[in-house]
């Protein structure tokens, strides 16, 4: 979800007020999502390299986070989302992690789109995490080494229930994978947005989603 700072220095305001703005997309974006029967949505919000920047950024971020875990619980109740959290909990703070705690168990008997939030996430950490713990199975006589295979590796990610993506949207003309989703997302179509992710709406969803459309996927094969 880029552009956050960019939407507010442009406009002359401090980068919390772009996230602030965020907040907006996230919720028509969840909406549309469940509405149209997406099975599973990720949205990128706190990185682990994202703790480098200012302590301040940080503070403001985790306070709109929790203020957004409370005040979206309707409109996840409403569409019967399932929140996840895709990432590690070390660094989150208690009070953050209890607020993010309260929200997944609220919705977990929600039975629609299972929508994950990546929140001090990083896929790298995800690959070495779920590495350990398959390491750890094979250790403790869990797992022959010899039926680890790609199936059951994925089993060892932060949440294999999340479907792989199909679809990976960028906004603000980024053009990278940024360290999000290194696993799952290996034969995902790429789309760019140019609008900032403050002014992303259901018709840059839907655009996104007709290119999409229009893709050939091959996953590697020769078509007849």
């Amino acid at each position: 979800m880029d552009g956050n700072g960019r939407w507010a220095r442009s406009r002359g305001l401090e980068r919390i007020r772009g996230h602030e703005r965020g907040i907006t997309a996230v919720r028509e974006t969840v909406e549309e999502c469940a509405r149209l029967g997406v099975e599973g949505l990720t949205l990128y919000a706190f990185s682990e390299e994202n703790w480098s920047r200012p302590q301040l950024e940080i503070s403001m971020l985790m306070r709109l986070l929790k203020k957004f875990l409370v005040e979206e619980r309707p409109t996840l109740m409403d569409n019967r989302v399932q929140l996840l959290h895709v990432g590690r909990r070390e660094r989150l703070a208690p009070d953050v992690l209890r607020i993010l705690d309260e929200t997944i168990e609220l919705t977990a008997g929600n039975d629609g789109m299972k929508l994950g939030l990546a929140i001090s996430y990083g896929g790298r950490a995800e690959i070495v995490d779920a590495a350990r713990r398959a390491a750890i199975a094979v250790r403790d006589g869990a797992l022959d080494p010899e039926a680890l295979d790609e199936a059951a590796f994925r089993g060892f990610l932060y949440h294999p229930e999340i479907p792989d993506p199909d679809l990976m949207i960028r906004t603000a003309g980024e053009m990278r994978v940024s360290n999000f989703l290194l696993w799952q997302v290996s034969y995902a179509e790429l789309h760019v947005e140019d609008v900032c992710w403050p002014d992303f709406r259901k018709e840059h969803l839907h655009a996104a989603f007709r290119a999409f459309g229009r893709r050939v996927r091959k996953f590697g094969a020769v078509l007849p």
